[in-house]
């Protein structure tokens, strides 16, 4: 059973999934927003208009996330590859997610690579980078 205090981010459950299984066993927490340290730095390696460059905060990034289902909907994800680094507490996450524009009904499929910094079993920092061509296709 999911956690209702989620429930709000609902459409981003497959992304949730797919991360908290290349996550499995190295950080602490049942759903995604409980595996961020507070201060977390997110980095996102593609441009949007009006979609920040960076977020700073478990907080900020559950606010960033909040609106997500208005404008996207996922309905899977998968072919996750997980890659440990040389450097201690660092893990590349490669993966894909499914799913539908709101507004347009346009299928969306993209590929992401997320590079996650993991101290005392919280993440610290996530670089990610994705098919920024895909997300418009579907939103436009």
């Amino acid at each position: 059973m999911r956690d209702p205090a989620y429930a709000a981010f609902s459409a981003l459950d497959p992304f949730f999934d797919i991360v908290m299984r290349g996550l499995a066993g190295l950080v602490d927490g049942d759903h995604y927003f409980d595996t961020i340290a507070d201060n977390a730095v997110f980095e996102f390696r593609y441009r949007f208009p009006g979609y920040p460059t960076k977020v700073v905060g478990r907080e900020a990034l559950m606010e960033l996330y909040s609106g997500y289902g208005n404008g996207m909907r996922l309905h899977g994800a998968g072919a996750l590859v997980v890659n440990l680094s040389q450097t201690a507490g660092v893990v590349t996450l490669e993966y894909e997610v499914q799913g539908a524009a709101v507004r347009t009904g346009k299928p969306y499929e993209n590929r992401f690579v997320s590079v996650v910094t993991i101290e005392d079993r919280k993440i610290v920092g996530w670089r990610d980078y994705m098919d920024s061509l895909a997300a418009m296709d579907a939103l436009t």
